[in-house]
């Protein structure tokens, strides 16, 4: 059972967000048409973390879950996504806190580590690797496929899946399009190589979207891979080996 939500504002826009636990702090970011409950609740996660001695903060991306809402696709870009994960950093007070995020949420992640280095000790970066710096693809008939009349309309395999996991998380359909048009900016290997903190690069190794693990693992000065074997984008989320491997390097660089 999740912790009661609590909000602040990130310049003037609402995110709510779940801080449960004690011990070190480690930060989660969710991916796309997800929210902390989907990414990191209903996996067990959460339990994960607190059973292993951390304080555990989640939040939800502006324009997801219980955070509020926009229509305008320019204040999705990454970048400020990751100012929102950085001024929840600030309104809590955390010293450099170890940032985890998936899909959607790696990209802010790197993102965070480029803009506010002082912020991170340690980032893990799940479910996108090397297309993170060549890019996904299929923005536009993500966005269309969720601003069709019903899902009867969405012919395209990727925007029918995106409008299966929006519709079943309780997404805004209008608000997710307008974050899917502009969220997905690559990321340069020069920009990935200005990043200090200790990375840990983790995607299943059958996961399309993520794209192979190793170009993201040498692009940042101090990374490792972890692969989730027999993992597709879904599936890989809750997996034991993801699970573990984090917590082997949460082990070694979490703690303050």
């Amino acid at each position: 059972m999740q912790s009661s939500k609590q909000t602040f504002s990130s310049k003037g826009v609402e995110i709510a967000y779940y801080d449960e636990g004690d011990g070190p702090p480690v930060v989660l970011i969710h991916g796309f048409a997800s929210s902390a409950l989907a990414n990191w609740y209903e996996p067990l996660w959460v339990n994960v973390l607190r059973e292993a001695g951390y304080r555990v903060i989640s939040f939800d991306n502006r324009g997801h879950g219980q955070s509020q809402k926009l229509y305008d696709s320019d204040l999705y870009r990454a970048p400020i996504m990751a100012e929102d994960a950085a001024n929840l950093i600030r309104h809590l007070g955390l010293p450099p806190v170890p940032v985890m995020g998936y899909s959607m949420g790696a990209r802010i992640t790197a993102f965070l580590c480029i803009q506010s280095p002082s912020l991170v000790r340690a980032a893990v970066l799940a479910g996108l690797a090397e297309n993170m710096i060549t890019g996904v693809g299929g923005e536009t008939q993500i966005a269309a496929g969720l601003e069709a009349p019903s899902l009867d309309d969405v012919t395209g395999p990727q925007a029918r899946a995106f409008r299966i996991f929006a519709e079943r998380t309780g997404g805004d359909l209008l608000a997710l399009a307008s974050c899917i048009r502009a969220s997905r900016q690559k990321i340069s290997v020069e920009e990935l190589g200005t990043i200090s903190t200790p990375v840990l690069v983790a995607a299943g190794t059958v996961d399309d979207v993520a794209g192979a693990i190793e170009p993201l693992v040498a692009a940042v000065p101090d990374g490792e891979a972890l692969p989730i074997p027999g993992r597709d984008h879904m599936r890989a989320v809750g997996d034991k080996v993801y699970k573990a491997g984090v917590l082997r390097f949460l082990d070694k660089h979490g703690s303050s």
